[in-house]
């Protein structure tokens, strides 16, 4: 994984014919991507990853659970509640206060039914498979050093940040 705040992003592939529905598509794969790089760092370490259980907002986008599922082979689970952390808060508030005696009794008196179930599409996983590896040549090429663009890139965008400040505020000087 890299660890480089100084690193952005890149899109690639795109056409004149590529269309907002396709780059968006692009940015929720390259996420999912990420999350693949975790997992297999997990696994190389002798960590099981089997299954995620998802909260949060990210769960009301269907499709991007798919791709999730997909993308890493992984079922995922959601929860039933719509209010994961909130939830969360409150069975530990209610065991802190007195009402359960610990967690998992809590959880069962307060959680919500398990929400949907997102199982990986066999052909899916074998198209994002391959695409995974164009991933992982591109992760590595440009963010591990074999080519330096995105460090130039970004001193690029310091230096001329600060000239084009000095300019604006010059320009608004000279309109006043």
């Amino acid at each position: 994984m890299l660890v480089d705040h100084e690193l952005s992003g890149i899109v690639v592939g795109q056409t004149l014919a590529t269309r907002p529905e396709d780059t968006y598509r692009a940015l929720l794969e390259a996420t999912a991507f990420g999350t693949r790089t975790i997992v297999d760092a997990f696994r190389g370490a002798g960590v099981p990853v089997k299954e995620f259980i998802v909260a949060g907002g990210l769960l009301k986008n269907r499709l991007l659970m798919q791709i999730y599922a997909d993308a890493t082979g992984l079922q995922l689970s959601t929860i039933g509640s719509a209010q994961g952390p909130a939830l969360g808060s409150a069975i530990h508030a209610a065991v802190a206060a007195g009402k359960y005696a610990d967690i998992r009794e809590a959880a069962a008196a307060m959680g919500a039914e398990p929400g949907e179930v997102y199982t990986p599409i066999p052909e899916n996983v074998a198209a994002y498979e391959e695409l995974f590896q164009e991933y992982k040549a591109l992760h590595d090429y440009f963010g591990r050093g074999s080519n330096d663009v995105m460090h130039r890139l970004k001193a690029i965008q310091r230096r001329a940040s600060g000239s084009l400040l000095a300019s604006g505020q010059a320009a608004v000087e000279v309109q006043a």
